[in-house]
């Protein structure tokens, strides 16, 4: 059965309070996207991705009757590096620009993964979902590192942060991954200061309970707008490589928190 996506956002510019306790849900601004239609949601940018990399299937689900199929292969949605990074290739869903988290506001999201018994174990940079700060077109933060992410690595699963030159895990898992679906909730808010916070759960347990900046500065150096936007990406980001992948995704939701 289709579900109806619903997406409503009230963005309040008069004032700006970094403040991130004390979340109430807004029911009336919840947007999900469980994959049942054959067309892939307007909720998702899909610049990312080529469409042959894109595929609705009734194969692998986690509910429901379909789960979108995301693969990648040599040279799909090349990127030559920057600043002397590696290469990239990708397929990603990138959320819409109305869908931007704001900087200072808390958000609730959730999204199931199943990666595939036979999906290959490789040792180079591979990031499955993440949260990017928006930068400028052309300065030169847009190839900063997201300022959150999970990575898959070695078979080993990994949710990083990166704020500023140096990365940081937040926790780290070398059990086995593939095979089964990942559930995974994220609460979120986005700040450069010591009010943001990162909630995470795996399969309803708690596995990063963070405080503390979230976010790089804002600033001419930077690069950075004040106050900054952040957007969420899904699928498959990595170093240039032989090895054919697929990923499959259900069950996406993303809700604003509001502050007491």
């Amino acid at each position: 059965m289709k579900k109806t996506l619903q997406l409503s956002f009230i963005i309040l510019i008069s004032s700006i309070t970094i403040n991130c306790s004390g979340p109430k849900l807004i029911s009336e601004l919840p947007v999900t996207d469980e994959f049942e239609n054959p067309i892939i949601s307007n909720l998702w940018k899909t610049d990312k991705i080529i469409p042959s990399d894109a595929k609705i299937q009734s194969e692998v689900f986690k509910s429901g009757h379909s789960a979108i199929q995301i693969s990648l292969h040599t040279d799909d949605k090349f990127e030559a590096g920057k600043n002397g990074n590696l290469d990239s290739e990708r397929a990603e869903l990138t959320e819409a620009g109305s869908l931007f988290a704001q900087q200072g506001k808390t958000y609730l999201q959730t999204f199931s993964m199943f990666i595939p018994n036979d999906f290959p174990i490789v040792e180079r940079r591979l990031v499955i979902a993440q949260w990017k700060q928006e930068c400028p077109f052309c300065h030169k933060c847009d190839d900063n590192s997201p300022v959150l992410a999970i990575r898959y690595i070695s078979g080993k699963m990994l949710i990083t942060q990166t704020t500023g030159p140096q990365r940081v895990v937040l926790w780290e898992s070398e059990k086995e991954f593939r095979n089964r679906w990942l559930d995974f909730k994220f609460r979120v808010c986005f700040t450069n200061n010591d009010s943001g916070r990162i909630i995470t759960y795996l399969n309803d347990s708690i596995i990063v309970d963070y405080s503390g900046p979230t976010a790089y500065n804002e600033n001419s150096a930077t690069g950075y707008p004040s106050p900054s936007q952040f957007y969420f990406k899904m699928g498959l980001y990595r170093d240039t490589m032989t090895e054919p992948m697929t990923i499959y995704i259900d069950s996406y939701s993303k809700e604003l928190l509001r502050d007491n």
